[in-house]
């Protein structure tokens, strides 16, 4: 009886065995694998805390844990401590592979969003009247770049603009469009960027006679703003809350996100300007661990069809965008006609603006 019970339990262990390895010795699915951590630009990190980002990147064998800086500040982290930087541009990418060590490494630009002025409406009217502006719409119109920086030079106020009335209280003090920092946030820099570019007579500025001509105005258009904050989300979310300056330098991104997710966006006036630099999200990989979590990003689907519920655009995904965006064309330029593309300055040039400009 003895040895028949032995039998038998040897057998169910057996059995046991078997089925844990038939169940439980297969990996689940949506199982990550590798934990990745990031340095990346605020207006990415909703994108990185959604809940079905974190699954589509489980599913492929990602757990990716992200800090936020300034984009033109990240060569001055510890970037060993991280697996990848992604900043909100490709001009700061340079200077982060130099100083992690991994020049000429395979960035990736899965990517970009184009910087646009939301304007309150009643200021967007007096832009309008006095020439700054064209509107296409009760939401949606073009900053004109060249008769704005001609204003911000003459240190126009908003009662000057609206010819010594006082049809819009609320609207007071020097014009000027509120930035972030230039010498950290991407964003803020490529403003300098464009507009030194419009200031060099449509040239980039190239050289120290070309900083000497556009920094007094740079100067200007920073100067007035008073404190400065490090990326795009503080001046954004003061904005969408009521409070906040009239008008806020953004990302397309921002404006599309909060519009798919079907946040009241009050009397927001979207300018896009009729000059801008590119910007695309550019993801450098400083470890081994990170080096295909770009291209992922890029090329996934899945991921794509959340980076644009997210408001980016995906580099040669206009189809995608245009879908998303059909039903906000109130605000949104779903093509990016009639806007022209200039290059950036070199970034030591780029930088000695930003600091001329704050000095």
């Amino acid at each position: 009886m003895r040895r028949i019970l032995g039998i038998a339990l040897a057998v169910l262990l057996v059995g046991g065995v078997i089925a844990v390895i038939a169940i439980g010795g297969k990996k689940p699915e949506g199982t990550a694998t590798k934990t990745v951590r990031g340095v990346i630009g605020s207006e990415k990190s909703e994108f990185f805390r959604d809940p079905d980002v974190v699954k589509a990147l489980a599913d492929k064998g990602y757990t990716v844990k992200t800090e936020t800086s300034g984009s033109w500040a990240m060569n001055q982290l510890a970037l060993k401590d991280f697996d990848f930087a992604f900043p909100s541009s490709s001009e700061p990418s340079a200077e982060i592979e130099q100083k992690a060590g991994v020049k000429g490494s395979q960035n990736t630009k899965p990517f970009f969003s184009p910087l646009v002025v939301i304007a309150r409406s009643n200021a967007a009217k007096v832009l309008r009247d006095h020439g700054l502006a064209k509107m296409s719409g009760k939401n949606s119109g073009t900053l004109l770049l060249g008769p704005f920086l001609k204003a911000a030079g003459e240190a126009k106020t908003w009662q000057e603009l609206q010819g010594g009335t006082s049809a819009y209280p609320e609207l007071g003090g020097t014009v000027f469009i509120k930035t972030t920092d230039p010498t950290t946030s991407n964003s803020g820099a490529l403003f300098l960027a464009t507009a030194s570019n419009v200031a060099n007579g449509s040239t980039v500025v190239s050289d120290d006679a070309g900083i000497e001509r556009t920094a007094p105005l740079m100067k200007k258009l920073i100067s007035v703003q008073g404190a400065l904050e490090q990326s795009t989300d503080g001046p954004f979310r003061a904005f969408i809350s009521g409070s906040g300056e009239p008008l806020i330098l953004a990302y397309e991104a921002q404006v599309a996100s909060l519009l798919q997710q079907k946040q009241d966006p009050g009397d927001m006036v979207v300018l896009y300007p009729d000059t801008t630099v590119n910007s695309p999200h550019t993801f450098v990989p400083i470890s081994e661990k990170a080096t295909e979590l770009g291209t992922l990003l890029a090329t996934d689907p899945k991921l794509r069809s959340l980076v644009v519920r997210h408001g980016f655009r995906p580099t040669e995904g206009v189809a995608e965008f245009n879908t998303a965006a059909a039903p906000h064309t109130a605000y949104l330029k779903s093509e990016l006609t009639g806007i022209r593309q200039v290059s950036a300055p070199t970034v030591k040039v780029l930088m000695a603006l930003a600091a001329r400009a704050k000095g």
